[in-house]
């Protein structure tokens, strides 16, 4: 028996390297990166497709650049669009047009952060994006597949199924959601607190072309006793919303049958029964903020909401869970295919988890805010162009403008920019106004570049992520550093 060209195995041989559980944007994205790079993985999911709703909307400048790197950007543009401003509307039946304003503070684009506006697209298209480029490397889902057991030994785990088949791999990866079974199976604690104990409802929804709401605006009713509630257009299709609602009873059990979720709409706004065509999706939950007390479990690893469970509020936790895949995804091939040392590993966790616990603070306060009708802008904080991994384990040195742990600014150069100098599973060094030290490895390319303010003179070694790894003067300590990360000149 095989999964998806996978064959079934029950001794000590690994029949993949790199085993991702969850077909949700975080696996999608290490599936993509470690098919880009040339590493086996299977990448399986319990349901039978892809998760058909918008729980989370908002690309964020940083994941753009994540985006660009790995080819995907056209695509995602394509499919989305710029956030519409906010609609408040007021008067007795709520169909009185109050003010515009936008929920995030606009930005021009610079030389350095070229992309400089977060992109509305419904995580169900964001899926599908993700998964069509994934097909087009020549990985797959392997969908229906739920996991059942996993046992662990010292060079591999294998993972049994619940129709009874199972498959060895050197490595496995939990981006199988909040409610995690393999981060249970792993024995993984999830510390947090509840964000509000009042109970919301999310939705998306067809809504006739007659109705009160258009594609030009996100829409806010905040008059009704019973909570608020807002309908956003999605770029998936004309007359499709995601619905958000508050309740203010703690007590509330919110009904997300396509009757209960109707009659939720024409309690609170204008839009008719009839003029909801379909209820595509429904959920309920209350806002949480938790984070896994580690990230790692000897072979097996945590990644996005498996590792951390976010408010919505702030469009961060889809974001940080894309970043999550895209920090472990060059980490586990250089530890597969180029021979670093198994320690680069932990540099997973020790990277990704202080960034997750700031950003659930910014997304925890941004909730209360709301919640309590602060209607607070959001600004640079969520755009998460200002993380980065500064005195961080695989961070050394500084030079001109910038500190070993910085992201790496985009920026002109002659013929292009340097993104396009970036872009690609190598790790790139650049030098500005400094002659660049020869180096002979194929996981290395070196450019000779003019000065450059965002940079300034020296040398910088950018990572595969975009991040500065190692910066310097002069290289005395480069061919160490490169060694650390098995991209070296072998002998």
């Amino acid at each position: 028996m095989e999964f998806n060209g996978v064959k079934e195995t029950s001794g000590a041989t690994p029949a993949t390297d790199v085993l991702i559980v969850g077909a949700g944007p975080t696996g999608l994205v290490l599936a993509i990166d470690l098919a880009r790079r040339g590493v086996p993985a299977l990448l399986v999911e319990k349901a039978d497709r892809l998760f058909p709703g918008s729980r989370g909307k908002g690309i964020q400048p940083r994941t753009l650049e994540v985006l660009d790197d790995l080819g995907l950007l056209d695509a995602v543009r394509q499919a989305g669009r710029d956030y519409p401003p906010m609609l408040n509307w007021e008067g007795p039946d709520g169909s009185v047009r109050g003010r515009e304003w936008d929920m995030v503070e606009r930005s021009e684009p610079t030389e350095q952060e070229p992309y400089a506006n977060a992109l509305l697209i419904g995580q169900s298209r964001f899926q599908e994006v993700l998964y069509g480029h994934l097909r087009e490397l020549g990985g797959d889902v392997v969908f229906g597949a739920e996991v059942t057991g996993l046992a662990q030994d010292a060079e591999g785990v294998t993972a049994a199924f619940a129709d009874g088949r199972t498959v060895r791999a050197r490595h496995v990866v939990a981006a199988d959601g909040g409610r995690s079974g393999l981060r249970r199976a792993l024995g993984i604690a999830m510390d947090g607190e509840s964000v509000s104990p009042r109970p919301m409802l999310v939705a998306d929804l067809r809504i006739t072309a007659d109705a009160i709401v258009d594609d030009r605006n996100w829409h806010v009713w905040n008059g009704a006793s019973e909570g608020g509630l807002v309908l956003c257009p999605l770029p998936d299709e004309p007359g499709l919303f995601q619905l958000i609602a508050q309740f203010s009873d703690e007590n509330a059990v919110p009904d997300t049958s396509a009757a209960g979720v109707r009659k939720l709409v024409t309690a609170r706004t204008p839009v008719t029964e009839a003029q909801v065509t379909e209820v595509v999706w429904a959920s309920d939950f209350r806002p949480r903020a938790a984070l896994a007390d580690r990230y790692r479990e000897g072979r097996a690893f945590l990644a996005g909401d498996a590792a951390h469970i976010h408010s919505p509020a702030g469009g961060q936790g889809l974001n940080t869970s894309v970043q999550d895949a895209y920090n472990l995804g060059w980490k586990l091939a250089q530890v597969l295919r180029h021979g670093a040392p198994a320690g680069l590993l932990d540099t997973y966790e020790q990277e990704r988890r202080p960034i997750a616990a700031g950003v659930l603070g910014i997304s925890t306060r941004l909730h209360r805010k709301a919640f309590i009708g602060e209607n607070s802008q959001r600004r640079a904080e969520v755009r998460q162009l200002g993380l980065g991994y500064r005195g961080g384990p695989l961070s050394t040195g500084r030079a001109g403008a910038l500190e070993a742990g910085d992201r790496a600014p985009d920026g002109p150069r002659p013929g292009g920019r340097i993104f396009d100098l970036l872009r690609g599973p190598h790790f790139t060094l650049l030098a500005f106004a400094t002659p660049a030290p020869a180096i002979a490895s194929e996981l290395v390319r070196v450019h000779e570049l003019g000065a450059y303010e965002a940079y300034g003179r020296g040398l910088f070694l950018v990572r595969p992520d975009g991040y500065v790894g190692w910066a310097g003067e002069d290289a005395t300590g480069l061919h160490d550093y490169l060694a650390r990360l098995g991209a070296a000149q072998r002998p």
